[in-house]
């Protein structure tokens, strides 16, 4: 035997050891309790890429507690969605009322029967030509109410099966917990391992919370379903009509002092949205035909291609053909006056707000309500502030669209590497070169991109816009929406969508 190697594989033995006993500990560490169980488990969880199944059952007895408790909450609301399913079939089964909607349903025949009956008698007695058609109703329901009364004898009678489905869901899920515990507690530890501010062990706050948590769920669930009606709270959320017409009186009241107060400055607004809208309209609308159709060509052969400029000139062409071209050019006139105004505000903001994290989060729940209140929601204030027409149009175009760019800019400067600017610093670049030589460039995708989506959010207000006096080829499909006329939206939506499809190949192509 060669005895050079002799010390190489004890050294090699004796790292094994070190590492075995180092994982050792951490596993300990880890899970604080049992952890001679948890070591074995987790070294065969180990062997294998795969799912190995082992057996916990604590985890199959305690449950989503248990996952709760070792912070798998991942695998505990599962959990928990299932058993208490099971625990409400059981509870059903076992003490539920499963006829009470029948009976309900009963109750609520019974009166209307007993009222035909007094008109049956009535018109019996006064010898009148509507008895019959009450006797036949009279039997109708009857028929009804022996139907209904079958069915509810026929369901609580079913009341053991009820039971016997949920006890085996509940088995079921139980045997998955205990199988599937280690296997996920042992990623939880490889994660562990590399971040130590994972929470480890098993907190006694963290059991109690757990076991609470399951608890009403599963408490209130049972009492809901297997006892429907009996428990008010339950069904309905407790609640005051007062707070609803404080609060309605109380935004009201804040609306009127804007408009009272701010008069100056929403005419100020209007009066800037109207000078740029009014100069895109001389440009699209009062320009012959056929120079706007030539420029919209040339600037989408020149940043897309031939191809794209021989299919914007076939959109153009649908547009003119078909009688849409005035209000196509509405629209785009409409449409820029928006998407001007959102980009000369939002990759300014998004610049500012890039490199000031705190200033970002505080305007990005604001964006967030700009983006998901529905459309019909935020017009409420606008005509309160603006009226109605385009420029009302514009602001609520503003509103739903404006946000994208601001967001698109914010990601695009935030992901200029950092060793660029250190470059560019370490040259003897200022703040204003690393902004316009830098920052901008490598961001400029993201940017266009922001812009891209702008217009196509703005775009998609159209047919809303109608609604407060926007004219343009929106007009068309609501008119089409209020009487029906299936012809005229299909083509006016089209006509949208061919308008959408020409911005975005002008910016995309541009982008390329």
């Amino acid at each position: 035997m060669d005895q050079s190697n002799v010390p190489l594989a004890d050294n090699e033995a004796e790292a094994e050891r070190a590492y075995t006993e180092e994982r050792r500990k951490n596993i300990a560490e880890f899970v604080r309790t049992n952890p001679d169980y948890y070591v074995t488990n987790f070294d065969r969880i180990g062997e294998s890429s795969k799912f190995t199944a082992t057996l916990n059952l604590m985890a199959g007895l305690f449950g989503p507690v248990w996952f709760g408790a070792r912070g798998l909450w991942s695998w505990a609301l599962p959990f928990l969605i299932i058993e208490t399913l099971a625990i409400v079939q059981i509870a059903r089964g076992l003490f539920g009322d499963l006829a009470a909607e029948a009976m309900e349903r009963i109750a609520s025949i019974e009166g209307t029967l007993e009222l035909r009956r007094e008109q049956l008698a009535a018109a019996i007695e006064s010898g009148s030509d509507k008895a019959d058609v009450y006797k036949r109703t009279v039997d109708s329901l009857e028929a009804n109410i022996g139907g209904i009364r079958a069915e509810a004898e026929a369901l609580a009678d079913q009341g053991v099966w009820i039971a016997l489905a949920g006890l085996a869901l509940l088995v079921l899920a139980k045997g998955a917990q205990a199988i599937c515990a280690n296997w996920a507690l042992e990623k939880r530890f490889s994660e562990w391992l590399s971040d130590n501010s994972i929470r480890s062990g098993m907190p006694a706050s963290q059991i109690a919370f757990s076991a609470v948590f399951m608890a009403l769920i599963v408490l209130a669930s049972v009492l809901h379903y297997s006892f429907p009606g009996r428990f008010s709270l339950l069904s309905a959320f407790p609640t005051n009509p007062e707070f609803r017409i404080v609060s309605i009186e109380a935004v009201e009241a804040f609306f009127a002092f804007c408009v009272a107060n701010g008069e100056g400055l929403f005419d100020a607004i209007t009066y800037v949205i109207r000078l740029l809208l009014d100069a895109l309209e001389l440009v699209f609308v009062s320009t012959p035909w056929i120079v706007v159709a030539s420029l919209i060509i040339l600037l989408t052969w020149l940043t897309a291609g031939i191809r794209t400029a021989v299919w914007s000139g076939a959109f153009l062409a649908y547009m003119g053909l078909l009688g849409f071209w005035d209000k196509a050019m509405t629209t785009l006139a409409l449409l820029g006056t928006a998407a001007c105004l959102s980009i000369i505000i939002g990759i300014p903001l998004g610049m500012f707000a890039a490199r000031r994290p705190r200033f970002y989060s505080f305007i990005q729940p604001i964006m967030d309500f700009m983006q998901t209140m529905p459309a019909f929601v935020f017009m409420i204030p606008v005509i309160a502030f603006f009226g109605t027409g385009k420029p009302a149009a514009v602001v609520t175009t503003m509103i739903f669209g404006g946000t994208p760019v601001v967001r698109l800019t914010v990601l695009g400067l935030r992901g200029v590497p950092e060793s660029v600017r250190e470059a560019a610093i370490a040259f003897g670049g200022n703040k204003w070169y690393l902004l316009t030589r830098v920052d901008l460039p490598l961001a400029s995708p993201s940017i266009r991109a922001g812009i891209n989506q702008t217009i196509m959010l703005s775009l998609a207000m159209v047919v809303v816009a109608s609604l407060i006096g926007a004219k343009g080829l929106g007009e068309d499909v609501l008119e089409a929406l209020q009487y029906a006329n299936v012809g005229q939206g299909i083509l006016a939506g089209f006509s949208i969508l061919f308008c959408a499809m020409i911005l975005d190949r002008i910016v995309q192509g541009a982008r390329k």
